[in-house]
């Protein structure tokens, strides 16, 4: 199984790297996460015909931005894409006129997307589509949705924005792969719901993770590749499996 980090960036794009998409491709699945400006790149990486799912953990505009250029794909297999409990209304607000194409052939719509988009809600229980998915409610300012995933017998655990709280434990058990926002840096923004590099380790190594990768550097705060360097660093002294992301950046689980 590959992992790949198209964006890496929170807030907004920057030399440093675009904002959040990371695609996970297994024998049979793409999987998407989130669809940030990183997004574009994916048809790099598309090549094959199978299935492609997308989960969107909120809708801050980092993390959504990227639905505008759904228009520039024509994936034949369509995209099922997957939102937490009553968040449907959003994504059918923002990808439709006039902030961008219509998902879905309407009235109104002058044009609509090439690519089959099927929209669905993921419990926090966990369903099978065909994989075992959940999405599970994380602490940030407004909802944000993690997700878990069960894939090729591996625990894929991926935060989305967050702060540090028992929902954020329970997302992380055991996984043998914690993706971690780290937007914060020497202070951690609780009241926003955010995570430092030490509690993102310290989350790792409280719920047994096996592997961490951090993501989503807020582009205001970490300027350089340099800041990331350190904030592995800095996360490597309480948990060593860690590994900060770049833009591209691919990892074999």
């Amino acid at each position: 199984m590959k992992i790949i980090f198209l964006g890496t960036n929170g807030w907004y794009s920057s030399p440093t790297g675009d904002t959040p998409c990371i695609l996970i491709e297994t024998k049979d699945q793409y999987i998407v996460l989130d669809a940030g400006n990183g997004i574009y790149k994916l048809d790099k990486y598309i090549t094959r015909n199978k299935p492609i799912s997308m989960f969107i953990s909120h809708f801050h505009l980092d993390h959504t931005s990227g639905l505008h250029t759904l228009a520039k794909f024509d994936f034949k297999q369509g995209i099922d894409v997957y939102v937490g409990k009553g968040r449907s209304k959003d994504f059918q607000t923002l990808v439709n006129p006039p902030f961008t194409v219509g998902y879905k052939p309407r009235p109104d719509n002058v044009i609509t997307l090439k690519t089959e988009i099927r929209l669905h809600e993921l419990s926090e229980k966990g369903e099978n589509i065909p994989f075992k998915a959940a999405a599970i409610k994380q602490h940030h300012a407004y909802i944000d949705h993690g997700f878990r995933f069960e894939l090729e017998g591996k625990i894929i655990a991926y935060t989305g924005d967050c702060g540090f709280t028992n929902q954020a434990r329970n997302l992380a058990k055991n996984a043998d792969l914690l993706i971690c926002e780290c937007a914060a840096k020497d202070i951690p923004e609780e009241s926003w719901g955010h995570f430092n590099a030490a509690q993102a380790a310290t989350l790792a190594k409280e719920a047994s993770v096996k592997q961490l990768i951090l993501t989503h550097f807020g582009a205001h705060l970490y300027v350089n590749l340099g800041d990331r360097k350190k904030a592995e660093k800095e996360a490597k002294k309480i948990f060593p499996n860690t590994i900060a992301a770049t833009d591209l950046f691919e990892f074999e689980l």
